[in-house]
């Protein structure tokens, strides 16, 4: 009995930590809508901060000093961030400030590499609090005691901030309606920046406070933003008492669910979270958001098939690539393979954002699923690679079929947290089922055939698909389905008025989009001869909504752009320099600053300048925009 009280005890000293970080994401989300994937970044900088100060200043209050000087420093860091990069993009997509804040972690990891080494760091054990308490025969760390303290003390402290000042009452109407916030003549400006300094703040304090407890390291941003994730959207976005249960619920199943659940102690936490959503999208302790106020068409311009002469510059330039075997070597062919299956599993999302209005955080799990599929049936079955490769992404569609039918229930940030809830419990699932999927070992040994196996030959099979795919879902895009996809995108409202079944037609989009990128996984597995479970993991389903959004979300093949762009820079940088994270990072927050539209949208615009059109703004504006184009 003892040990599971030290065990719950333990739980209780983890969710401290992570409650400060995961309520100072809920506020900066609830305020300013900003999905803001640098939290975790800003929670890795306090640590190294904190570590640096405390390894410098001795006795207890050179310590203790250094904690709190750390989460300051980075706190400042945070405001110059907003005001420097995140105040010009607020009336951008609000996906592209998540694409901001992800250049903005890829910088950061390289740079803590740069300044602190890449060697694990071991803080000093904090004053006053280095030896242990005995219960029972069970020994519980006297810091795990502060910490279970300290995080009813911060909770305390933060619901006085929030119910007893102006500030507070501020914050807490824009969480509910920034806009009618904005009609009441508040400076959003000022109060966004003071609401990023706050939440930054507690997430470099959370990092802080780790470092008598785990090691120091640059990979530290990565494994706290998910949990974060999953803290905020269980407790309900902008609620701080949300996110202090949520915090306990999620640290108490990860202290208990590897003794009671090993086998699957990892999806629990996720589970819970995908039946929160699907049973109360705004949390347990979170309010409906009110409907946002715009004008329908201001961000969507009319799309149009491609002119003759777009046409024959497209077949010219797939000339030139079906070309790349005739004078590259093996390498750039097989670089060239990999940009080819990134395009399939960009257009897939892109298909699904664009057209579909429907932003996924977890599209990795069906190009995960295409690659198992097709491992599955190689390895286990002995069929050709051809049949392998015909079957195998219809384990991507039954997952987008299964998944998309609870997903298209929901809309926006909650239908985003959802498929990323969905992708993680996969992912879990890939990873703890050793006997079937082999674990973190993968399934090895999946070569292509003799037909396909030299390099020209499977870049031009690639390539290939990678044409079939674009060029059907761009059909798709002009076909009846596409306008009446298009039109739920635009009003569900109209377009169920109209007689459009929209729940419907999301489901389809949905799993037109996850087998699509199954047909990419599969390749991929081929290609690589191997699968593992990061094919199913988070950060390639933020690489997906990097190529798409790098590209323009508003066009209709600008994924294309976007992946091509964004995996051939990523290769090249990681062969020519060790701080390949910093440049690409580097070179994401430009395209957001300088091109909000993507590559691709703001060629269209200057093409549009260049011929003497009125910008699409002015058109949208000045003729109202029906619900299907």
């Amino acid at each position: 009995m003892a040990f599971y009280v030290v065990q719950f005890l333990t739980g209780l000293a983890s969710a401290a930590s992570l409650f400060l970080v995961a309520s100072g994401l809920s506020i900066i989300f609830g305020v300013t809508r900003i999905v803001n994937f640098a939290h975790g970044a800003f929670y890795m900088v306090g640590a190294y901060i904190a570590f640096t100060l405390t390894d410098r200043l001795s006795g207890a209050f050179g310590f203790w000093g250094g904690i709190v000087v750390a989460a300051l420093a980075v706190a400042l860091i945070g405001v110059l961030v907003e005001m420097v990069l995140l105040r010009r993009i607020y009336h951008a997509p609000e996906l592209f400030q998540l694409l901001a804040t992800f250049g903005l972690t890829l910088m950061v990891e390289d740079l803590v590499v740069l300044i602190w080494g890449p060697d694990d760091l071991l803080g000093r054990r904090a004053p006053g609090f280095k030896g242990a308490v005995d219960f029972f025969g069970q020994n519980i760390p006297s810091y795990d005691l502060f910490l279970i303290v300290l995080g009813p003390v911060v909770l305390g402290i933060l619901w006085l901030l929030f119910q007893r000042t102006r500030w507070g009452v501020l914050v807490r109407a824009a969480t509910q309606d920034r806009d009618m916030v904005a009609a009441l003549g508040v400076n959003q400006k000022w109060l966004f920046t003071s609401v990023f300094a706050v939440g930054v703040f507690l997430a470099a304090l959370g990092g802080a406070l780790q470092i008598p407890r785990d090691a120091v390291h640059h990979a530290m941003d990565l494994r706290i933003i998910v949990e974060v994730f999953v803290v905020v959207v269980i407790g309900g976005l902008g609620s701080i008492v949300g996110a202090f249960v949520a915090a306990v619920l999620v640290s108490e199943l990860n202290a208990f669910g590897i003794l009671i659940f090993p086998k699957i102690s990892i999806i629990l936490v996720f589970l819970v979270m995908a039946v929160v959503l699907i049973v109360r999208p705004w949390g347990l302790f979170g309010r409906p958001e009110a409907p946002a106020r715009r004008t329908p068409g201001l961000t969507v311009n009319p799309w149009r098939p491609l002119t003759s002469n777009e046409r024959l510059a497209s077949l010219a330039a797939l000339g030139v690539a079906a070309a790349l075997p005739l004078f590259a070597g093996n390498y750039a062919l097989t670089v060239g393979s990999e940009i080819a299956i990134f395009v399939i599993f960009a257009v897939s999302l892109h298909f699904l954002m664009a057209v579909g209005g429907l932003a996924s955080f977890g599209h990795a799990a069906y190009f995960g699923l295409g690659a198992y599929g097709v491992a599955f049936l190689a390895k286990m079955a002995g069929l050709p690679m051809i049949v392998c490769l015909l079957l195998g992404p219809l384990l991507g569609c039954l997952g987008a079929a299964v998944f998309g039918f609870f997903a298209v229930q929901l809309s926006g940030v909650y239908f985003a947290m959802l498929t990323l809830a969905f992708a993680q419990i996969v992912w879990s699932i890939a990873f703890q089922w050793v006997s079937v999927t082999g674990g973190d070992n993968g399934i090895l040994g999946v070569w292509p055939e003799k037909w396909a196996a030299s390099p020209s030959h499977f870049y031009w099979l690639a390539l290939g698909v990678a044409t079939l795919v674009t060029i059907a879902l761009r059909i798709a895009v002009f076909s009846p389905f596409g306008y009446a996809l298009r039109a739920t995108r635009d009003s569900a409202l109209r377009s169920e008025a109209i007689g459009i079944n929209v729940k419907r037609m999301q489901w389809t989009a949905f799993v037109i989009a996850g087998t699509t990128a199954g047909i990419g996984g599969a390749l991929f597995a081929y290609l690589k001869g191997s699968v593992f479970p990061d094919n199913l993991g988070i950060s390639l389903s933020v690489d997906a909504l990097v190529m798409v959004l790098l590209g323009g979300v508003e066009t209709v093949s600008g994924a294309v752009i976007g992946a091509i762009v964004y995996k051939a820079l990523n290769i090249w940088l990681v062969s020519q320099t060790d701080l390949s994270k910093l440049v690409l990072g580097a070179f994401i927050v430009l395209i957001v600053v300088v091109f909000p539209k993507g590559i691709v949208g703001m060629l269209e615009m200057l093409a549009q300048r260049r011929k003497g059109s009125s910008p699409p703004g002015s058109t949208l504006l000045a003729k109202p925009i029906g619900p299907a184009e």
